[in-house]
């Protein structure tokens, strides 16, 4: 969208604000009431008895993702204090040849009387598409083993989830006529947690791990009362074998819990005063990387962008052959919900939207306000705006005190009118909004969608969603949780990075080249090339061709054009023979009797020798593709 554009926009926007359209009230009286779903009523009875011993369980272990792929950590609460912790891996359920990783312990926090430790444990060397068990050793017993298993690590899928945030239906009144305080709270928001849970999985089992926008629990005044929201965030079976990335939202930020409970890899102490400044109790900010993605979870707790530079320049100049590059963080810096996306919310959008174009993040994942969203691609304008570390309005203040705190958050450009679907090669970020993944609490939508937004939804149900990543896409697609169906007022959205194909198409003209001599060769070899170009030419013509697939086909392309052969009355057989021999790797051998026998190019043998030859060289030659296109990244 063009900038002519975007001046209507804020027109039209400046127009609602003097009419007062942005002073609609919140709606926070719509919520999940477990008690109130009846195709879930004999679960939920037998929840009510089962979580009675689940809010005093606080040493649920906890999988999060390791610093690669090839690493799993995990981290759990204990009562006893141990030399060091223990987790043992092995191929097999019996445990047979499992290796042994420890790690470290230090004193959590005193919970009704009882000293918790928190363990963290790093596990390495996994490989793709294995399966594994796991032990972990808690208060001097060995668990039994659970099952873990990886999936491929190029092309994979997460679930990705916002604001689950266990308790915050506190203040509502359910359907039984319980009143919805403290641990009543927890216990509907932990079972609903658990319902999206099992739909998710149930519908996309081989997600390799789940992102979450912040918001695990809901108390932010008392850090013990979280310890049960906690417990039952942790409680669900899946996660288990489920590896967790989340972010630090507001309500996680007050207390250490958060940092006790999570093993995130790529973490800071507070001597790295580089990545560290600004930091809150709960922790700091991290990355990691997955397949062809770098993955950099920030704080926006923290309104110290600096810090937050500092960590995605460190991230990306580690990681500059990875592709992808997504952030994660709590506010909503680009959202529609009536709550934040004109007030708190979009604290920091005049500090991080130039910092993501500097360092070209392609996504951004979002929670906070409690309603689904997701924009064009957006870049800065380019113009110098006032920098803020704390909102100066809020939600329900008036049109005309908002003015100009919107009008200084007015600095980015929508390079981009494309609204769903796949869009190839973008400029800018897109900024998505997750909706609570319980339901726990639910935001009106702001009356005027902004211009900014491509498509929002609030269907008042919780939601998650499903990325699906390769090397050259990324896909997202959102889903109501009661129905495991796609999001009414969403749609998917795929952004592809195409595969340098310079040198294929520049290989593809000399063949054609060639071809149009086709008389001279021999009808084997010229129809093999044509099959390898024709193959080719879809390669080119292929929107979201990998750059495996162009190195294939180049290959193959190249291999098929060294093959031709002249045939033996061609006039410049003489001439060209032993060009062609050394080109296609043949050299000419003598028969039983005797007799020279000139090589051909074109034999059975010799087609199989260049199938052979292109497998090899297809993955090498996608290498040296990407490479090249990286350096130009760079």
């Amino acid at each position: 969208m063009n900038r002519g554009k975007k001046i209507v926009c804020a027109a039209l926007a400046a127009a609602m604000i003097a009419s007062g359209c942005l002073s609609a009230a919140a709606a926070t009286e719509k919520w999940n009431d477990a008690s109130a779903n009846a195709g879930v009523s004999a679960e939920w009875s037998a929840w009510k008895t089962e979580w009675e011993a689940v809010q005093n369980d606080y040493e649920k272990i906890a999988l999060t993702v390791g610093k690669t792929e090839t690493e799993l950590n995990f981290g759990w609460y204990s009562h006893t204090a141990d030399n060091a912790p223990v987790v043992r891996l092995s191929p097999a359920e019996n445990m047979t040849g499992a290796q042994t990783f420890t790690g470290t312990q230090s004193p959590a926090k005193v919970q009704n009387g009882v000293q918790y430790y928190a363990n963290k444990v790093t596990v390495t060397g996994l490989k793709e598409n294995s399966t594994y068990y796991y032990t972990y050793v808690s208060n001097g017993v060995e668990s039994s083993p659970v099952k873990y298993t990886t999936g491929s690590f190029s092309n994979f899928s997460v679930l990705y989830v916002g604001d689950p945030q266990i308790g915050a239906c506190s203040g509502q009144t359910a359907s039984d006529s319980t009143g919805m305080t403290g641990l009543y709270a927890a216990r509907n928001d932990s079972f609903n947690w658990n319902q999206t849970l099992q739909m998710a999985l149930s519908k996309n089992p081989d997600v390799s791990f789940m992102l979450s926008a912040g918001d695990q629990i809901n108390n932010t005044g008392n850090g013990e009362a979280q310890e049960y929201e906690y417990a039952g965030f942790l409680n669900p079976s899946v996660l288990r074998s489920l590896p967790l990335s989340t972010a630090i939202g507001n309500h996680d930020s007050k207390f250490a819990n958060y940092s006790n409970h999570f093993n995130n890899p790529n973490t800071f102490t507070d001597d790295q005063t580089l990545y560290t400044t600004g930091r809150t109790t709960a922790g700091t900010d991290y990355y990691y990387t997955y397949g062809d993605a770098l993955f950099i979870v920030i704080d926006t707790n923290n309104v110290n962008c600096a810090t937050h530079e500092a960590v995605i320049k460190k991230a990306v100049e580690e990681n500059k052959d990875k592709k992808w590059r997504i952030v994660m963080f709590h506010q909503d810096i680009y959202g529609s919900g009536y709550d934040h996306s004109d007030s708190d919310g979009i604290v920091l959008r005049t500090q991080l939207t130039p910092i993501f174009d500097t360092y070209e993040i392609d996504v951004a994942l979002q929670g906070h306000d409690h309603t689904y969203s997701r924009t064009y691609q957006l870049t800065g304008d380019g113009e110098t705006h006032q920098s803020y570390t704390k909102s100066p309005v809020r939600a329900g203040d008036s049109a005309e005190k908002k003015a100009d705190y919107l009008q200084q958050n007015d600095c980015y450009n929508i390079v981009s009118d494309q609204q769903s679907g796949q869009i190839i090669d973008p400029k800018g970020t897109v900024y998505i909004e997750a909706n609570s993944a319980t339901g726990s609490k639910f935001y009106n939508l702001i009356a005027q969608q902004q211009d900014y937004i491509a498509e929002r939804s609030q269907t008042w149900t919780p939601s998650y969603a499903v990325i699906s990543m390769t090397s050259n896409s990324f896909t997202i697609t959102t889903y109501d949780a009661l129905t495991g169906e796609m999001l009414a007022g969403s749609t998917p959205y795929t952004i592809v990075k195409s595969a340098d194909k310079t040198a294929l198409k520049a290989l593809i003209g000399e063949v054609e080249a060639l071809l149009e001599n086709a008389a001279s060769y021999t009808d084997e070899t010229v129809a093999a090339l044509r099959e390898a170009l024709t193959a080719a030419t879809k390669a080119v013509e292929q929107t979201d061709a990998s750059d495996e697939d162009v190195g294939t086909a180049y290959a193959v392309l190249s291999n098929a054009k060294a093959a031709l052969a002249l045939k033996a009355d061609s006039p410049s057989s003489e001439v060209s023979s032993d060009t062609s021999s050394v080109v296609s790797g043949n050299s000419s051998k003598e028969d039983s009797a005797g007799e020279e026998t000139p090589a051909t190019g074109g034999s059975d043998s010799m087609v199989i020798l260049f199938a052979v030859l292109a497998l090899l060289c297809g993955t090498a030659m996608a290498a040296i593709l990407r490479a090249e296109k990286k350096k130009v990244r760079e």
